[in-house]
């Protein structure tokens, strides 16, 4: 089976969509912070024969006081998911989503790291529906067919491409590269929205993920992302650990970095497992 890049082009997904050997299909995985719906913005007007799949409860496991704001699911979760949006071992998934592969890229990291064969569409939404016309997307709910009962493998997530606190905390420590995905501000603790307080895991280097998107909304170049994770200690002899509020948003990282031919490790607890289970730092202390 032919290479498979991490981020392809709208006119590279209308030709592997068109090649019936590809198996392959569309994802639409919209989210957004602010608890707006993704399944109504898909019913407003999607890619054609795309499914829906849903951040909060396909591509992770209900959140706990320990656990971040967003786990990893479990593999039956998962795959039962992947078969309701009808799609199986075979499938090549392409998904995208309308914030530039933010949320699109949870979906592609986990699909790669369990084995599967998935890309981020560049520009998501807008830029096919700039290619194509917003009169050629579809509304309300497709009619997905759903993939046979255990026809998509349920295969646990590569250890290697994981870290938990504990790891964080020693790269932080010990200088090994260390990347917070998130905004400047929130990295350097001047506003935290979501989590328990401000800040960033001590060590860490701040490389926001939006960085990655040039001013139409597609990626950068392989050379620029790469220079951009270079100026954080990154390069082919490193593997970084990389984290952002709830293991969302550093995927986004982790998929450009794979496309500029860098690899790291999730952290899936994030700053909102760290910042659950680590006291503050004392601002008034000596």
């Amino acid at each position: 089976m032919s290479h498979l890049p991490w981020i392809i082009s709208v006119a590279e997904a209308d030709r592997l969509l068109a090649e019936e050997s590809s198996h392959a299909a569309l994802a639409d995985v919209r989210w957004y912070l602010d608890g707006r719906s993704g399944c109504d913005a898909y019913a407003s007007g999607h890619l054609p024969g795309a499914a829906f799949v849903d951040l909060d409860t396909v591509l992770a496991a209900p959140a706990t006081a320990k656990s971040g704001r967003h786990p990893l699911p479990s593999m039956d979760t998962f795959a039962a998911g992947m078969e309701a949006a009808g799609f199986t071992e075979s499938t090549t998934v392409i998904a995208y989503d309308d914030a530039s592969g933010a949320s699109a890229s949870r979906l592609v990291w986990l699909l790669r790291a369990t084995g599967h064969r998935a890309a981020l569409l560049d520009g998501g939404l807008q830029a096919w529906t700039a290619a194509h016309g917003e009169h050629e997307l579809a509304t309300g709910s497709d009619d997905v067919v759903a993939a046979p009962a255990g026809s998509f493998h349920r295969t646990p997530v590569n250890p290697e491409w994981l870290a938990d606190m504990d790891d964080a905390v020693e790269a932080g420590r010990s200088g090994a590269p260390l990347i917070d995905s998130r905004a400047p501000a929130r990295y350097r603790g001047e506003t935290e929205p979501m989590d328990a307080w401000a800040g960033h895991i001590p060590g860490a280097a701040n490389v926001f993920h939006a960085g990655n998107i040039g001013p139409e909304g597609e990626f950068l170049p392989q050379a620029a992302i790469r220079e951009r994770f270079t100026a954080a200690g990154v390069d082919e002899n490193t593997t970084p650990i990389v984290y952002c509020g709830s293991g969302v948003t550093a995927c986004h990282n982790l998929v450009a970095m794979e496309a500029a031919g860098l690899h790291g490790r999730l952290y899936p607890g994030s700053w909102s497992q760290y910042s659950a289970l680590t006291p503050a730092p004392d601002t008034n202390s000596a």
